[in-house]
């Protein structure tokens, strides 16, 4: 759905609060259209990022796994050479 938004399971560190937090803001944006609201729709706004958020870090407390944790370089390596690829002319 969004491409700002990242897999935050399984990685080694496990994912920050602010990590949980963007991702969260992320998809607000996303579903509201805007990237801010009108002050009439700013507490609603913050309200239902909180919310996701909080589902945010609730799924990533409960999911299992045995794949080995991933590594964040490693991880972030591999999308910066398929961006090259993708936007290479």
């Amino acid at each position: 759905m969004c491409r700002n938004i990242h897999q935050l399971h399984n990685f080694e560190p496990p994912a920050t609060p602010d990590e949980v937090q963007a991702a969260a803001l992320q998809y607000v944006r996303k579903v509201a259209g805007a990237t801010r609201p009108s002050q009439a729709n700013q507490a609603v706004f913050d309200q239902a990022v909180a919310a996701i958020a909080a589902a945010t870090q609730a799924l990533l407390d409960g999911l299992v796994t045995t794949a080995p944790p991933k590594d964040r370089e490693v991880e972030a390596a591999k999308a910066r050479a398929r961006a090259e690829k993708r936007y290479a002319s």
